[in-house]
């Protein structure tokens, strides 16, 4: 198992500009031409939303693309459209931020495995249970909100744009509000029956419950993070090394390949270098043309070079 994580991991990281780039803009606009066309055809007989919303008895009737359409009905309501447009930017940025360090391919596939999951749970619950099941990318454009919190736990976010906190705290507080949204939806049933509670209860709690799955398939133990269970790595400082004295005779075991050892002045008349004379001393002639070095001895008894 842990040989196929790290290939999955490997195949990852080496396409990881493969597929869709930006793919939460896309689904943006995709939304906001669903509207704008819902709203212009509002008046007909003809809904472009009724055509691409998920229904699982005309999708077993063949009308296979609802699988895959759905997310692009997220803002029907008017009275939630400012909310959910604003939403809808939250998530781009989301989107972009996990994009970032995923990689466009993983992404791609978080998102179109919380979509495949999504359709599963619509079409076989009703079949094995006969509870309908509200299918919605709502819980799947959430799940992206703890994917980033679970990857930055730490990085902290205006809240409001004004209120600072860390990004596992808004996760833990989204995931508060949603268990309590389901609660306030699910518990008033229980005075109608253990019939029409599990019908409500499995209607609304599918959802939530199917991108919690997907969730987990792609972060496994790293949702501790979510808890701050997370390591943190804190960088010590080095000891510094204790430095060696300088060694004034460093030359004296070295030799050249031709045998002679390194030098900084050679007499150009005897051969003789300030490595193997070190008290002799050296000059250079003004007169010779070039750069010719002398001893001592020889500085004034030699023949200039021109």
């Amino acid at each position: 198992m842990g040989n196929l994580k790290r290939n999955a991991n490997r195949f990852l990281y080496r396409n990881r500009n493969k597929g869709i780039p930006n793919l939460m803009l896309y689904i943006g606009i995709g939304n906001a031409v669903v509207y704008i066309l819902s709203l212009i055809m509002q008046n007909s007989d003809f809904s472009v939303a009724s055509l691409l919303t998920f229904d699982a008895e005309r999708i077993l009737a063949g009308q296979v693309w609802r699988l895959f359409t759905y997310p692009l009905t997220y803002i029907m309501e008017i009275r939630y459209l400012i909310f959910k447009l604003l939403s809808l930017y939250v998530y781009f940025w989301i989107g972009k931020a996990v994009e970032g360090i995923w990689g466009t391919l993983k992404l791609n596939l978080f998102y179109l495995s919380g979509i495949l999951l999504m359709d599963l749970a619509g079409i076989l619950v009703p079949l094995l249970a006969s509870y309908p099941v509200y299918v919605s990318a709502t819980y799947i454009n959430t799940s992206l909100f703890l994917a980033i919190a679970t990857l930055i736990p730490e990085q902290t976010v205006l809240a409001f744009f004004f209120l600072p906190i860390k990004m596992r705290w808004m996760a833990l507080v989204d995931i508060a509000l949603t268990v309590f949204e389901i609660l306030r939806i699910v518990l008033p049933m229980t005075s109608m029956g253990s019939a029409v509670f599990w019908y409500v209860l499995i209607f609304v709690g599918t959802a939530p419950l199917v991108a919690l799955i997907n969730y987990l398939l792609f972060f496994g133990r790293n949702v501790k993070n979510l808890f701050g269970l997370h390591r943190t790595y804190q960088t010590r400082p080095r000891r510094p090394e204790p430095k060696a004295a300088p060694n004034p005779n460093w030359a004296s075991n070295y030799r050249s390949p031709s045998g002679q050892r390194p030098y900084r002045h050679k007499c150009t008349v005897c051969g003789r270098t300030d490595t193997d004379c070190p008290d002799l001393e050296f000059r250079y002639c003004s007169k010779c043309a070039g750069y010719f070095c002398y001893c001592i001895d020889h500085i004034n008894n030699h023949t200039h070079v021109q």
